[in-house]
């Protein structure tokens, strides 16, 4: 079965999502699921990852269904969830004062997909993704974060850190090689 990958990002967060995206392989099977605090706001963010990666992006769209080798970008004032299969979109109460967030996304992943979720905390200015990766790790995932000397914001990563334990801090290149021999593996 294929890896479910969900990545967090906010302040700071776009150049290390991009060296990530850039070092996944043509071939990787995994279904990646991207928020960024972008709030109501246009976001291009799928067309920036398209210039950027051999696998195609777009915004999730509700009820979709998850294929592999996809990202999914969570639309602007939308929270991204996953149900057994399928992407839900709803407009519920902003999280961490945000709409998207990753708590929804990270927890729903968690409960749909268990051992099979890379939750992934990237730069940012607030706490979204910390419950997030502790469910992903409570029930069996990966957690990663990125090395807080390294994040422009870091009070996401730290966030992370201080509310679960996940995996040592890395830098955006070891977290894209971190996640493509896990995802090696688990195929």
């Amino acid at each position: 079965m294929s890896a479910i990958i969900v990545i967090a990002i906010s302040a700071g967060g776009l150049k290390p999502l991009v060296r990530i995206i850039e070092a996944l392989p043509t071939n990787f099977r995994a279904s990646v699921f991207v928020v960024q605090h972008i709030g109501a706001n246009p976001s291009i963010l799928p067309d920036i990852l398209n210039s950027h990666s051999s696998l195609p992006a777009a915004f999730g769209r509700h009820g979709e269904v998850i294929d592999r080798g996809r990202i999914y970008v969570a639309p602007p004032d939308h929270h991204m969830r996953l149900g057994f299969g399928a992407i839900l979109l709803d407009k519920g109460p902003k999280i961490h004062f945000s709409r998207p967030a990753a708590d929804p996304l990270f927890i729903s992943a968690a409960e749909s997909y268990g051992k099979r979720v890379v939750g992934i905390v990237l730069s940012g200015a607030n706490s979204d993704g910390a419950e997030g990766i502790r469910a992903i790790t409570g029930n069996g995932g990966l957690g990663l974060v990125q090395d807080l000397g390294e994040a422009e914001h870091p009070e996401m990563p730290q966030a992370a850190l201080l509310h679960d334990h996940p995996e040592t801090p890395l830098r955006a290149d070891q977290i894209a090689e971190r996640i493509v021999a896990h995802c090696a593996c688990s195929d």
